[in-house]
């Protein structure tokens, strides 16, 4: 099975910039959200995401990749400030990532409350906080039915991780901020077993390809010792959690290999980083086998020996400015507001002091702007200060460069590649190379650059798997093999199961629902019959086992005559019987109605089962002027689409030949000609047989292709009954031999153990019953498979079962199309039409039986195989 679905990817944040990062995935009717960051370069509302396009109360979970406040600061404001606990929406982040933006979140508020913009409350943090669920990596979390997420390693900082996201079988990886490189203490990011169908990653440094670590580490150790040669103070902006960890793993190593250095203070003015240093210590299992194997050896690497903190006493930045050298590292990274911003300030006038840039800047802060060297820049006071001081940049940010980011994209080898958390300059370039890349390798992968609040439509042509399992699964199925069964569906996910297998597989049972319909009218019960019959044609009539007068519309809908003016309906329910039910209560309860009713009515009329000749002047033509209309029109239908139709006839030699190879039985043969219609087209010719109604060409395409037509042609000259019933017909020699034991169907048949003439009543009527029979077929008990008559073929062949059988050797359809023969007479003629169609005629198989005598009812069945094997379309006889 398969259909279209469509994936929508809206970026609220993080589309073609840096920042507040918040990618919003729906499909099939489910809502993930990835992130919920802040812009550092904005406050207060103008640094959130566009959380107003999205009903937050729709949403089922929200998945927090790491702790930065790009990817996690907003998380208060939505879940407390939104509508978002109106729904059933979940929070998720990894253990170490929850311990860490618990004091992140806390040293946010505090620093956001001193301001008149602040987006919440300590008091909507606390809350914030305990709505959220730890989950583990390599974790697998089923949030709800058809949603459910893996974390996987993502290295950037302790505890980040990236999500594939499993949404109704559709596969999402997420990265969020990763890194491929591993360093002093984190292990890289991992590459997800399974194949995604989409890749949204990072794209922070585009094209740009960043030096090796052990290069950047000598160069910038290097550089903070020329600077403290000289006199000056080192101040390195940096964010409290993080790369700090990192730079303070280098000082503190590079501190220890020289001497020299040991009376240079190193600081840390970070009271969070002191905080979450605890948590560091914690979680050091998470981390890369060099700080595990040294804190096995009882060596903690986070107890730094010549690095402390600074007690952020009142004036503690101008001790410092008027101290000695030293290296200190200070919050935060960007420099906006905070120790960095204060320490930058005072150092800046001296061309002594050196400032270097250890992260990556977002376009609009001061880190960013200082880059370009300026002369002067404006204080948080406003007065312009002269930068004096050196200004070097050394990225330690744990992203991916592009050399690291390609080769992970062509990796994962999704379908589609969507580029968040950029630039748009970076972003575009990297999307440049990316096609460049994929073009080479002739490989067809979508690569998208979406903006803020541009929804990206991806679709999918998912196909939907259903696995088979108990009794359906113990043999192997062979090729062209049909499977039948239950299919149940669930979380998305389909299983084919055998009935009996319901209640060990789901807990479920099966039952059969019969349903009871009452109705009073005021017409006769052949009146009734005649309508059911124009309406849906055969009509199987009889008594039930209680005796009742019965008549079975379409195989599936009883019609019982309780009273005389009194009917109930009957039925199994399922979605097509009641339809079948509707219609044919619509049409009892308007037959007193009917202007054919009236008519019908409006004169005396006598019906009579002792005139088997009588026809009723309103009834369809049956017999041969029914065959005969049927394969007109058959022939009218195939012309309109292919010209003139040719009908063949086999000559009276060969008809008598056939005769002959009947008598002789299954080994005597037949004449390769039979009764047919030739359609030529373009010098193709193709032969529809009308005994089985099989086409034959040399011409495979003109052989479908008349097929097809002759499908459509079946239905439309067809009543509804055969249309739509698909029994293959009862043969008279089955039903006394019992058939099969396996499963049985309910038919309209004559009482078994009585002779033929033992039903009929003291006034020569018929009566039947229904009674349960196995399943039927040949005389063999074979079921056709090729050449076998039912569904829609059975609608022009199995005209008219209450007609004397045809000659041997010559289907009924043949019979009413063709001359009669010599030997034929007018009574022989009459007396093979029953008054099918007249308000008072009875289809009985009981009155068929007392005109045939049992013998000849078995030989009927084998005639009309044509004494020949399973493959030549043979046809049974059907008991109306």
């Amino acid at each position: 099975m398969s259909d279209s679905v469509t994936l929508s990817v809206t970026m609220l944040g993080a589309g073609q910039e840096v920042g507040r990062s918040c990618c919003v995935l729906q499909y099939r009717g489910k809502t993930v959200v990835c992130d919920t960051g802040v812009h550092p370069a904005y406050s207060g509302m103008a640094s959130l995401p566009f959380i107003d396009d999205l009903d937050w109360s729709t949403v089922d979970c929200i998945l927090i990749t790491h702790f930065h406040l790009d990817h996690a600061a907003a998380l208060t404001y939505i879940t407390e400030k939104t509508n978002f606990k109106e729904g059933k929406g979940k929070v998720y982040m990894t253990h170490p990532t929850k311990a860490v933006h618990k004091f992140m979140m806390q040293d946010f508020a505090r620093m956001s409350s001193s301001t008149s913009d602040a987006l919440f409350s300590p008091m909507d943090m606390e809350m914030s906080i305990v709505s959220i669920i730890p989950v583990s990596v390599h974790q697998l979390i089923n949030v709800c039915p058809g949603v459910s997420f893996t974390p996987y390693h993502a290295g950037h900082v302790l505890g980040a991780c990236m999500f594939l996201i499993d949404i109704a079988g559709l596969k999402i990886l997420y990265t969020g901020d990763y890194s491929r490189e591993e360093d002093r203490h984190l292990v890289k990011a991992e590459l997800p077993p399974i194949r995604p169908d989409v890749l949204i990653v990072e794209s922070t440094y585009g094209v740009h390809s960043l030096e090796a670590r052990d290069e950047k580490e000598g160069r910038f150790t290097n550089l903070v010792h020329s600077i403290i040669r000289r006199g000056g103070h080192v101040l390195l902006p940096a964010f409290a959690l993080g790369r700090a960890q990192e730079l303070l793993l280098i000082l503190d190593e590079y501190w220890k290999k020289h001497p020299e250095l040991h009376n240079v203070p190193i600081y840390y003015a970070s009271n969070l980083a002191k905080k979450c240093m605890a948590v560091y210590q914690t979680y050091i299992h998470t981390m890369n086998s060099n700080i595990r194997t040294r804190f096995a050896k009882r060596d903690n690497p986070f107890v730094f020996k010549h690095i402390s903190n600074v007690p952020q006493t009142r004036g503690w930045e101008k001790k410092i400015a008027e101290g000695p050298p030293c290296v200190v590292l200070a919050s935060p990274g960007f420099m906006q507001v905070g120790p960095s911003r204060e320490l930058f300030e005072l150092w800046a006038p001296d061309a002594r002091n050196g400032l270097i840039i250890t992260g990556y800047s977002i376009e609009g802060t001061l880190a960013r702007d200082i880059m370009t060297e300026p002369e002067e820049f404006t204080s948080l006071k406003g007065n312009t200060i002269p930068r004096k001081i050196s200004v070097d940049t050394i990225s330690f940010s744990a992203h991916v460069d592009y050399a690291q980011n390609s080769d992970f994209i062509q990796s994962v080898k999704a379908q589609h590649v969507v580029l968040v958390h950029g630039e748009q300059t970076n972003m575009g370039r990297l999307r440049a190379a990316m096609t460049s890349k994929y073009k080479e390798r002739d490989e067809d992968v979508k690569i998208h650059t979406p903006r803020n609040l541009e929804t990206l439509k991806l679709s999918f042509r998912g196909e939907r798997v259903a696995k088979a399992i108990g009794t359906l699964a113990e043999k192997p199925p062979q090729p062209n093999d049909v499977l039948s069964g239950l299919l149940v569906a669930k979380d998305y996910s389909y299983t084919l199961l055998d009935p009996r297998d319901l209640r060990d597989f789901t807990g479920l049972s099966t039952c059969i629902v019969t349903q009871r319909q009452r109705i009073v009218i005021g017409v006769g019960w052949e009146l009734v019959r005649w309508h059911l019959e124009g309406m849906y044609g055969k009509v199987e009539e009889g008594l039930d086992n209680d005796g009742v007068p019965t008549m079975r519309v379409m195989g599936v809908l009883d019609v019982k005559q309780t009273q005389e003016h009194e009917l109930n309906l009957e039925w199994e329910s399922s979605a097509s019987n009641d339809m079948i039910a509707d219609s044919t209560l619509a049409l009892i309860t308007g037959i007193d109605k009917s202007p054919a009713s009236v008519k019908l009515t409006s004169s005396p009329h006598r019906h009579s089962h002792s005139e088997s000749n009588h026809v009723h002047p309103h009834a369809d033509p049956v017999g041969d002027a029914s065959s005969v209309t049927r394969i007109q029109r058959l022939a009218m239908f195939l012309e309109a689409h292919f010209g003139e139709v040719q009908f063949h006839m086999p000559d009276e030699d060969e008809a008598e030949q056939d005769d002959e190879d009947e008598e002789e039985g299954p080994g005597g043969g037949r004449a390769e000609k039979e009764e047919s219609l030739l359609v030529e087209l373009d010098e193709a010719v193709a032969t529809i047989n009308l005994r089985s109604l099989t086409v034959t060409s040399t011409h495979e395409l003109l052989r479908k292709r008349v097929e097809a037509v002759l499908d459509m042609a079946l239905t439309t000259v067809s009543s509804l009954s055969e249309s739509f019933t698909s029994g293959i017909p009862v043969a008279p020699a089955e039903v006394e031999s019992g058939g099969d034991a396996g499963s049985k169907e309910k038919i309209l048949s004559t009482d078994a153990d009585a002779p033929p003439d033992s039903n009929d009543d003291n006034n020569g009527n018929t009566s039947s019953r229904i009674e349960e029979v196995g399943p039927v077929g040949n005389e063999e008990g074979e079921k056709k498979e090729d050449g076998g008559v039912g569904g829609s073929d059975a609608a022009v062949v199995a005209m008219d079962t209450t007609e004397a059988p045809p000659k041997e050797g010559v289907s009924e359809l043949a019979a009413a199309s063709a001359p009669a023969p010599a030997s034929s007479t007018k009574d022989d003629q009459a007396g093979k039409t029953a008054s099918e169609g007249a308000p008072d005629a009875t289809m009985s198989d009981a009155a068929e039986g007392e005109t045939q005598p049992p013998q000849q009812q078995k030989r009927r069945s084998s005639d009309s195989d044509g004494g020949t094997d399973s493959d030549d379309g043979a046809e049974l006889e059907v008991h109306d």
